[in-house]
């Protein structure tokens, strides 16, 4: 057959010479040809490249796709699993490999608290707060991822097809519960680990697959003696070990091992009052508290070494960086201080009831009033930048900001986040949303989310906190927030939609919480400290968890 062929003089005479002799041919017999002509037509111009070009071409494909290529064929995959992209990959997150420095139904109860406990509030502009609000001094918010897919190496590949459980009920853990070992991490990053292990972790979220556990409860043994209003999540630098600070009513801090749950240290004796208020940042802590007093402890000895006394009334919120400490109070001021010696700055006073949260982020300061407003300023000058009036239907009562976006809970029940940039974001407000809908026709972008409304599209509901929204903190993925109700909600923070509603960790008002790449952690009047644990079974040993 080959001989004749041969014979042909050109190329068309061999293709009209194929064509005959396959027309000859059961229907059946040809589809056979079909599937043996298949690879000789299929050329993998990528695998033909050196390593060097195809890893710059990979270079620009987003994750999603990486995890598609690994599936194609071993030389794809072995090019899709190279570390240099899913190292640029984890840095476009922000999220880093962390170093092994040095040798985790509604059981809400009525409140049986009498008056109220939480000092941390001031009033709100022209009317009395509910008699649950008399006493409240601290609102503050904290900031505490085909044939060859069965035999992928990727650890993306594997997070990703991992079956994916429906969301169940807690495991409640006591705090003493010894710690689950996993083997030793690599000691080499290894960057597409890393990212598979954010990912199971953001899918935890997602699904609010979690343990609950305590590491307080009332009455317990070194434990506060009276309510708690404020935490911190922080991570020594020269050893790596992450704590809990905690500030209570009984004047004092307290400093928590997260892995082990035990009490490292008790920090006290010059507050006079309840500590509302800490932010630990770079080997220092700053408390601020009813006393009126604003103190900065060095974390090395636990000592006190600048005790400000400038505000008239209640330190709601302390907040400081590399370059400043700045404080805000019932007095209806906010002050700042410049760093290393803490010598006074400005004196900022522009809103009409008490100062109830702040947040700094580069040179800007960001506040949040019982008078509704939040207000912009310069951190540089103390100059007032913007104001938003009304931003909330009642009294802000947390802020939290990064740089364009600002976050906000309030009196009101819901929550805010806009971009100031562009005054695009979301609200848990229908009101807000319906006022923004009014002036936007259907197809249109929406200059509150940016989003489009398909003409005639339901509202779709979703649960919302009942009570005031006393915390609130931000990342790049989701927004956490701790209410009056009893509950700390999990949201997507670029649309806004509840992803997780958890309950039965408390039984009285929350009044601050905090959280990271794998835990929620939460406190309030009921003086238990909780700890929701999203990692449970991950090992996140090389995870830089803040």
């Amino acid at each position: 057959m080959k001989n004749q062929l041969s014979k042909l003089q050109t190329v068309q005479e061999r293709e009209d010479a194929i064509v005959s002799l396959l027309s000859s041919l059961p229907r059946s017999s040809i589809a056979k040809i079909q599937v043996r002509l298949g690879p000789l037509l299929r050329l993998d111009i990528l695998g033909l490249l050196p390593d060097e070009v195809a890893l710059q071409i990979f270079s620009y494909l987003p994750w999603e796709t990486l995890v598609t290529c690994t599936l194609v064929s071993r030389r794809w995959g072995t090019l899709a699993n190279d570390g240099s992209l899913w190292r640029r990959h984890c840095q476009e997150k922000k999220w880093e490999w962390r170093s092994c420095v040095g040798s985790q139904t509604d059981g809400r109860a009525p409140s049986t608290y009498g008056d109220s406990d939480d000092e941390g509030m001031g009033d709100e502009e022209d009317e009395l707060v509910e008699q649950m609000l008399l006493d409240d001094s601290g609102f503050s918010s904290m900031a505490m991822e085909a044939t060859q897919a069965s035999t992928s190496n990727s650890h993306v590949v594997k997070a990703l097809l991992t079956q994916i459980q429906p969301a169940r009920r807690p495991i409640l853990l006591p705090w003493h519960m010894p710690i689950q070992h996993h083997p030793p991490a690599p000691s080499k990053p290894d960057y597409e680990l890393l990212f598979a292990t954010h990912m199971r972790l953001k899918n935890r979220f997602y699904l609010g697959s979690y343990n609950l556990s305590t590491l307080q409860t009332r009455g317990a043994p070194n434990g506060h003696s009276n309510t708690i209003y404020c935490l911190q999540l922080y991570t020594y630098s020269d050893t790596g070990i992450q704590v809990l600070f905690t500030g209570s009513k009984d004047r004092s801090i307290r400093e928590w091992d997260i892995a082990g749950g035990g009490l490292r240290r008790v920090i006290e004796g010059v507050h006079e009052g309840s500590v509302l208020s800490i932010c630990a940042y770079n080997g220092l802590l700053v408390s601020g508290g009813s006393d009126r007093r604003v103190v900065v402890w060095d974390l090395s000895t636990g000592d006190p070494v600048r005790i400000l006394r400038d505000h008239t009334d209640s330190v709601l919120c302390v907040r400081f960086n590399d370059r400043r400490l700045v404080s805000c109070s019932k007095d209806r001021t906010i002050r700042t201080y410049l760093l290393p010696d803490f010598r006074r700055q400005f004196r900022m006073e522009d809103h009409r009831a008490a100062v109830n949260a702040i947040s700094v982020s580069g040179d800007y300061i960001v506040s949040g009033s019982g008078d509704r407003s939040m207000k912009i300023w310069s951190a540089d000058t103390g100059e007032l930048i913007k104001t938003f009036e009304n931003h909330h239907g009642r009294g802000l009562a947390a802020i939290d900001f990064q740089a364009p976006y600002v976050l906000s809970g309030s009196s009101d029940k819901h929550l805010r986040l806009v971009d100031i940039s562009t005054g695009r974001g979301w609200s848990t407000s229908p009101d807000m949303d319906e006022s923004v809908v009014s002036q936007t026709a259907a197809g249109d972008p929406c200059p509150a989310c940016g989003g489009v409304a398909k003409p005639g599209a339901p509202r779709v509901p979703q649960k919302t906190h009942e009570d005031l929204v006393r915390s609130v903190v931000l990342n790049s993925d989701f927004v956490i927030s701790g209410s009056y109700d009893h509950t700390v909600k999990v949201w997507d923070r670029s649309t806004g939609a509840l992803v997780a509603d958890l309950a039965g960790g408390h039984t009285g008002r929350i009044f601050c919480v905090g959280f990271d790449h794998s835990k929620i952690v939460s406190c309030g009047e009921d003086q238990r400290i909780c700890v929701w644990d999203f990692s449970h079974g991950i090992d996140t040993s090389f995870v830089k968890l803040q």
